[in-house]
């Protein structure tokens, strides 16, 4: 059985565990790397736990962490769907669709009308799961990754 779970600040540990899980296991899903998370110590990892209006949630399958997304507050209501990670063993089994559902829930009651999310062209199988859930490809440009030519799609 999936059992979310929402953070909070003082399961700073727990998230950087899921994460560091996230982008050793997936680092072509995400803009960030491994490598820029081993510095900062403890300060770094509360912060996105610290940020007001952050919505932060893990889901657990037989005790251990295995996916994690995020909500963060926007403008011109809209908020936005981040960090999102099922890892291996949890895949096919609804989990992500479960996290993208409870962050829809936190953006509606937090007042928004729009959740928006970014996602490196080319990952098919997180564009289906966001195409599933209702999400659609937008025209808007999404940010410059590192190779300086290839743009998020938004």
């Amino acid at each position: 059985m999936v059992h979310l779970r929402v953070l909070t600040k003082s399961d700073w540990p727990l998230w950087r565990e899921v994460r560091l899980a996230a982008l050793g296991e997936a680092p072509q899903a995400f803009k960030a790397r491994l490598a820029d998370w081993h510095s900062g110590g403890e300060e770094r990892w509360r912060e996105r736990l610290e940020m007001p209006d952050a919505y932060n949630i893990v889901a657990l399958l037989g005790g251990r962490t295995v996916a994690v997304a995020s909500g963060l507050p926007g403008d011109s209501g809209a908020c936005e769907l981040r960090s999102v990670w099922v890892s291996p063993q949890a895949r096919g089994r609804g989990v992500g669709d479960r996290l993208i559902a409870a962050v829809e829930r936190w953006a509606l009651q937090s007042g928004a009308t729009t959740l928006k999310l970014a996602v490196i062209p080319g990952n098919e199988s997180a564009i289906a799961l966001y195409q599933r859930n209702g999400f659609i490809i937008a025209e808007e440009l999404g940010d410059l990754l590192a190779d300086g030519v290839t743009r998020e799609r938004v």
